[in-house]
C-alpha cells in the first residue's frame, strides 16, 4: 500500500471510473436483449489513466479525486495502489457511487456504445483540493483534465502557481473554459477536435490539413494564457508552440501498427508530465509522451496497455524527432 505521507513529483487532479465492458457479436437494437460473449470490469477515468501512465514511466504520483464507495470504490483504490499511485488525497465518499462507464462492444465491426455516469467525480470540490494542498506545493508538475468540476481544477492550479509548480491542463472533453483557468495553465494539451472547439474564433479554409489547423488553433490558444500549447494529431504527430518554438514545432509520431487507440491521449499526457518533472526540454518531454503512447496503442486495453519506462526505446535527438514529420508534410517519401 502507498505511504500516507509520501510526496509526489507529479500530482493529478481528475476522474476515476470503473469501466464495465460487455462484448457481443453486435450491438442490440432498441428494446432488444442479446446474450453477450464476455464481460470485464477495469479501472478507467482520465485522472486515473494519467496517474497510472506517469507512475509506470517512473514518477512518484499522487491523485486528488473523489471516489464513491457504494460499489467498486474499494476495487478502484486497490488498483491505483497496485500501480504505486499515492491515494492519501483521494476522498472516500461512502454515500456516493463512483464514476461508471457502461460500454457495449460489437465483435463484428468493432462498433461500440458508451454511457458514462460521472458519479462522485462531479462532487470533487475546492475543499477536497485544499486537503491535498501540501502535495500540490511539493510537486514538480500538476496535471488536470475536464472530467471533474472546473472550480476544483482552478483551485489546484492557484495553489500550484503560488508554489511555482508547472501546471498541465488537458482540456478534454472540450468545453468552454474560464479565462482565469487558462491563465493559470503553463501547458494546454488538446487534440485537433478539442483545439477547434476551443478556438472557435479562428477562420480556416475548407481544405485545411491537420498541420494548418494545428498551427492556426495553437497560435490562438496560446494568446489565451498558456505558455505552451500542444495540439496532438494522432498518427500525424503533434504541433508544439512555446517560448523555445514560438513559430511552432512539428514532432513526428512513431510508426506502429495500432491495435487499440483508447487511452493513447492519457498515456501521452502522463509521459509529458514525467518528462517535465525530470527537467526535459519541452520537445523531448512531448517525445517521451509520444513514445509511451505509441507503445500503448500497439496493445489491447487502456491502463493495462500502458508501458513501463524500461520498455521504451531511448529518445532520439531533437533533430530526429521532426525529420520524418517534415518530410511527410512536404510529400517526400
Amino acid at each position: 500500500m502507498t505511504s500516507a505521507t509520501a510526496a509526489a513529483t507529479v500530482v493529478v487532479i481528475g476522474s476515476v471510473n470503473m469501466d464495465l465492458v460487455a462484448h457481443a457479436t453486435r450491438l442490440p437494437a432498441p428494446g432488444e436483449t442479446l446474450i453477450g460473449d464476455a464481460f470485464s470490469g477495469t479501472p478507467g477515468g482520465k485522472g486515473g489513466n494519467q496517474a497510472v501512465a506517469a507512475s509506470r514511466l517512473g514518477a512518484e504520483v499522487a491523485l486528488i479525486a473523489r471516489i464513491g464507495m457504494r460499489q467498486h470504490g474499494q476495487d478502484l483504490l486497490k488498483a491505483l495502489e497496485a500501480e504505486r499511485v499515492h491515494t492519501q488525497a483521494i476522498r472516500r465518499d461512502d454515500a456516493a457511487w463512483p464514476g461508471v462507464a457502461v460500454i457495449m462492444v460489437a465483435s463484428e465491426g468493432g462498433e461500440n456504445a458508451i454511457v458514462v455516469v460521472p458519479g462522485s467525480n462531479m462532487a470533487l470540490d475546492a475543499q477536497d483540493v485544499e486537503q491535498g494542498a501540501a502535495l500540490l506545493r511539493q510537486a514538480r508538475v500538476v496535471v488536470a483534465q475536464l472530467e471533474v468540476p472546473v472550480p476544483a481544477i482552478q483551485r489546484a492550479f492557484e495553489i500550484a502557481r503560488e508554489a511555482r509548480v508547472t501546471t498541465v491542463l488537458n482540456a478534454a472533453p472540450a468545453h468552454e473554459l474560464p479565462a482565469a483557468l487558462l491563465a493559470l495553465s503553463d501547458w494546454l494539451v488538446v487534440n485537433e477536435t478539442e483545439a477547434l472547439q476551443l478556438a472557435r474564433a479562428v477562420t480556416l479554409p475548407g481544405d485545411a490539413d491537420e498541420l494548418t489547423i494545428a498551427r492556426a488553433t495553437g497560435r490562438h490558444l496560446r494568446t489565451l494564457g498558456p505558455r505552451h500549447v500542444l495540439v496532438t494529431l494522432g498518427s500525424a504527430g503533434a504541433w508544439l508552440l512555446c517560448d523555445e518554438h514560438p513559430d511552432g514545432l512539428h514532432l513526428s509520431a512513431s510508426r506502429v501498427a495500432a491495435v487499440d487507440t483508447v487511452g493513447a491521449g492519457d498515456t501521452l499526457v502522463g509521459g509529458l508530465a514525467v518528462g517535465l518533472a525530470e527537467g526535459l526540454v519541452p520537445a523531448r518531454a512531448v517525445a517521451l509522451g509520444q513514445s509511451a503512447a505509441a507503445m500503448a496503442v500497439s496493445r489491447s486495453g487502456v491502463q493495462q496497455a500502458m508501458p513501463h519506462r524500461s520498455e521504451l526505446p531511448p529518445l532520439p535527438e531533437l533533430a530526429a524527432l521532426t525529420a520524418d514529420a517534415d518530410r511527410a508534410h512536404a510529400g517526400q517519401p
